[in-house]
């Protein structure tokens, strides 16, 4: 369901915010030049996951304002202060302050500055800091749809420099740059003296990136690659679902190994059409700071849940009605993605294909710097916005412990040596849905050569690339 705050924050901000802190109030400051300081110490002292376990955002850490303009008068960079009031990285990875909440906005709608390329980054054999990339896939309609590279094709350099883990980020970050391509052949790299020129523009990716049924046997096998949980595309989604059910499929292969989240609601949507017999149950529920989960638990505890759905506002969803699916994952699969698995799994069977998960079981929302740290009324002098961290998710069992990720049924992770087009039912990860799906499966085995895995893609490298995030207006 759609989240919206503007009621209760005010409530929540009388209620919580600033309890010993008689000369305290919820106006942020704005005549002492620490107008984005106030913002972020406030929004974070409400909302913060981990707020308990940050000294400095305790409400009684300051008498008034006057203690608290102090103290934030000591840091020279908001982005500074931000990440001194967060948990260790190893906790808190996912976290963000930015500068300018369009960039935000954008993404939650699939709109990024890009040039098509989807890609993978690998060390090169032997070496711990030389690497490569390969295209995992090309976005239509982008810059790169209308140039010589596609899945499968490796690159070693960048402007004719190879690719370092000390250079990677500043060389792939340019709008213009040339990509140098290179063989692959079981770990061996050859420059090939091929080379792609790119240009990146704000480009809107619809996640629905492919959509197929599959005969085999008796059996009709829906196949969805489905790369984003953008909420603005939640209706072709359906349609696709309306598609596959109208073709009579008895399976669904959900491939899921790019997709490094989005929105909880489009989540929650997803498992509805999958599945369709669970209407009003519980898909998921949410914990947030105790101050936010007693409040929420005393005045409004439906805000916790998300729950499995048969509509989309005046649409009816498009349900499989499935015991069973299928799900292919990389470790770039993430959020959102993983929030779909882990919420299906007290339901249905899910059979995960693939390589382990990343491990985000925890969610965002986004604060602007407003009385109800909402959209509306936004301060006009600066555009920060923050994308903290505010929830962790749980399923019907209470299970949402899936840090160290989501580890697969069949164990398989994608080979350089073999990159059929994506929906080939020669894939290395279709194939073995294919396979488990028609003959009940079998154990596939890989060489050790072939175990090496991405350690960033080019959706990582996006601050906020692999959120989760309830939508709040």
């Amino acid at each position: 369901m759609r989240k919206t705050f503007k009621v209760f924050l005010l409530l929540l901000l009388a209620l919580i915010g600033f309890q010993s802190c008689e000369d305290m109030d919820d106006t942020i400051a704005v005549s002492n030049g620490l107008e984005v300081e106030n913002f972020i110490w406030k929004g974070l002292n409400l909302y913060y996951l981990w707020k308990a376990d940050v000294p400095d955002l305790a409400d009684d850490r300051f008498a008034n304002q006057k203690e608290l303009d102090s103290y934030l008068s000591t840091y020279n960079d908001p982005f500074v202060l931000f990440d001194s009031l967060r948990v260790q990285e190893s906790t808190d990875r996912f976290s963000i302050l930015v500068d300018d909440y369009t960039v935000l906005e954008n993404l939650f709608q699939g709109i990024t500055k890009n040039n098509g390329v989807d890609f993978g980054l690998r060390y090169k054999q032997g070496s711990t800091t030389e690497i490569f990339g390969w295209v995992r896939y090309i976005i239509p309609n982008s810059d790169a749809s209308n140039k010589p590279i596609q899945r499968g094709s490796i690159f070693y350099a960048v402007n004719g420099t190879a690719l370092t883990t000390s250079n990677y980020q500043s060389l792939l970050s340019t709008d213009d740059y040339t990509v140098n391509l290179a063989n692959y052949d079981n770990g061996a790299i050859t420059p090939n003296g091929q080379s792609v020129a790119l240009t990146k523009t704000e480009l809107t990716e619809n996640p629905i990136f492919q959509k197929q049924v599959i005969t085999a046997g008796t059996h009709k096998i829906a196949y969805l690659v489905y790369n984003g949980f953008t909420a603005n595309f939640d209706g072709q989604l359906n349609s696709a679902f309306g598609e596959f059910t109208a073709a009579g499929a008895t399976d669904l292969v959900l491939d899921l190994r790019y997709n490094s989240g989005g929105s909880v609601q489009t989540a929650a949507r997803l498992a509805s059409m999958i599945t369709g017999q669970f209407n009003g149950q519980l898909f998921a529920k949410q914990q947030w700071n105790a101050a936010i989960q007693s409040y929420f638990e005393a005045n409004n505890p439906g805000q916790l849940v998300n729950n499995f759905s048969n509509s989309i506002g005046s649409s009816t969803i498009n349900s499989l009605n499935l015991s069973k699916v299928y799900i292919l994952t990389t470790k770039s699969t993430a959020s959102a993605s993983e929030l779909v698995i882990n919420g299906l799994k007290p339901y249905i069977d899910v059979v995960q294909i693939g390589d382990v998960t990343t491990g985000k079981n925890v969610g965002s929302i986004t604060l602007y710097d407003s009385p109800t740290f909402g959209r509306e009324n936004r301060s006009s002098k600066h555009k920060y916005a923050m994308q903290p961290i505010v929830i962790k998710t749980i399923n019907k069992d209470g299970f949402g412990d899936y840090q160290a990720g989501l580890q697969p049924t069949i164990p398989l992770i994608e080979n350089l040596n073999d990159l059929s087009q994506l929906g080939n039912q020669q894939e290395l990860l279709l194939s073995a849905a294919i396979q488990s799906i028609t003959t009940g499966g079998r154990r596939i085995d890989q060489s050790a050569s072939e175990q090496s895995r991405d350690f960033k893609d080019s959706k990582s490298l996006r601050r906020f690339g692999t959120d989760m995030y309830i939508e709040n207006k």
